[in-house]
C-alpha cells in the first residue's frame, strides 16, 4: 500500500510522492477508451528510477496466457505510455495487463461494448480538490465503492482533476491512485480545465501566451511543455482528435467523438479557443455594448468546435 503524504501550511495542503515505491509498484494507474474497434490506453507511472527502462508493454490474456501486443516508450515529463491496438474485438470483455521491467504488472479489464443494453449508465465527476477550503484530502473510497457497485458503462471527469497550479504530476498521481479501481476496468473520458493547466480561469485564445494566471486576457500562462504534459496525461487515451492541427505555441488539441454503447459522445474543448474576456467587447461591440460585463454573462462555442458539431451531429 502506497500513501501520499500531506502537509498543511497556512491553510494550504501540499502532497508529496511516496518514497517507498518498489519496482513492482512502478505502474500507478491506467485510462482507456474503445472507439470504432480501436483501443487506446494510457499507463501512468511513478518516477522511473536510475537505470530502469523507459518503455513498457501491453499484454492481453488469450486462452489463459498473457500475449504481448504492443510496446511503447515512457514519455518524460509526466512518465506516461500510450498504447494503441486497432481491430479490437469489442464484443467481449478482455483482460489486459501493463508490464514494466518484467517486475511491475498492472491488470485490468477492457469492457465489451454495451451496445445491446437497454440502459446506459454514465458516471460524471468534476472538481477534485484536496485543498482545505474545498473539504481537504478526504477519502474517495465511498465514491469508488458506490460507483463500483453501480458498474457504469462510461466515466466522465469534466475537468479540474488537479487543483495545484504548479505541480500537476504529483497531484495527478494522487487523483489517479484515488480512482484507480474504477479507471482500470471502465472506459473513461477525461478533459482538462483551467486549474489542470495552472490557471485560475482560462480563455485559451487559440494558445497564445499570457502573462497572468487570471486568464481574463486570454491565453496560457504555464510553459508549453507543462501544458503538453497535462494534456498528454489526461487525454492521450481519448479517440484520435477530429483535427489534430496544433494551435499557437505548438499546444495540441483533443476534441473528438467517442462512439460507445450505441451513443456518439461529442468531446469538446471550447475553452481552449475562446477569446479572453478583455478582448470580446473589442471584437464584437454590438454583442457586448456594456463591455466585459456582458462577456462574463455569455458562453460561446468556438468556431472549431461548432464546425465539428455541424459535421458530425
Amino acid at each position: 500500500m502506497l500513501f501520499f503524504f500531506t502537509t498543511i501550511i497556512v491553510g494550504q495542503e501540499f502532497i508529496s510522492i511516496p518514497t517507498n515505491i518498489k519496482k513492482e509498484d512502478r505502474i500507478a494507474f491506467t485510462l482507456y477508451t474503445v472507439h470504432e474497434n480501436t483501443l487506446k490506453l494510457t499507463a501512468q507511472f511513478y518516477p522511473i528510477i536510475n537505470f530502469e527502462p523507459f518503455e513498457a508493454s501491453l499484454e492481453i490474456e488469450e486462452n489463459g496466457k498473457w500475449v504481448k501486443k504492443a510496446t511503447a516508450p515512457i514519455r518524460y515529463p509526466g512518465y506516461t505510455s500510450l498504447f494503441r491496438l486497432e481491430n479490437w474485438d469489442d464484443t467481449k470483455e478482455i483482460n489486459y495487463r501493463v508490464v514494466h521491467n518484467n517486475k511491475a504488472f498492472y491488470e485490468g479489464i477492457i469492457r465489451k461494448n454495451p451496445i445491446h443494453k437497454d440502459t446506459f449508465t454514465l458516471a460524471a465527476l468534476t472538481c477534485n480538490s484536496v485543498y482545505p477550503q474545498h473539504g481537504g484530502d478526504i477519502s474517495r473510497d465511498d465514491i469508488v465503492s458506490n460507483l463500483t457497485k453501480l458498474q457504469p458503462d462510461l466515466i466522465f471527469f469534466s475537468g479540474d482533476q488537479v487543483y495545484d497550479h504548479s505541480q500537476h504530476y504529483i497531484y495527478w498521481l494522487k487523483f489517479g491512485t484515488d480512482f484507480k479501481e474504477l479507471l482500470r476496468n471502465t472506459p473513461t473520458i477525461c478533459i482538462t480545465d483551467d486549474h489542470d493547466v495552472g490557471q485560475g480561469n482560462i480563455w485559451g485564445a487559440n494558445g497564445k501566451k499570457t502573462e497572468t494566471r487570471s486568464g481574463v486576457s486570454g491565453g496560457y500562462y504555464m510553459p508549453v511543455e507543462y501544458v503538453k504534459e497535462v494534456e498528454r496525461a489526461q487525454t492521450s487515451h481519448l479517440p484520435d482528435a477530429y483535427d489534430p492541427t496544433p494551435i499557437e505555441q505548438g499546444i495540441g488539441v483533443y476534441y473528438t467523438d467517442l462512439k460507445w454503447g450505441g451513443i456518439s459522445f461529442a468531446i469538446l474543448e471550447d475553452r481552449k479557443f475562446k477569446s479572453g474576456l478583455l478582448d470580446l467587447p473589442k471584437y464584437a461591440p454590438d454583442i457586448f455594448p456594456d463591455g466585459t460585463r456582458d462577456a462574463l454573462l455569455i458562453l460561446m462555442l468556438t468556431l472549431e468546435n461548432l464546425i465539428f458539431l455541424e459535421q458530425n451531429y
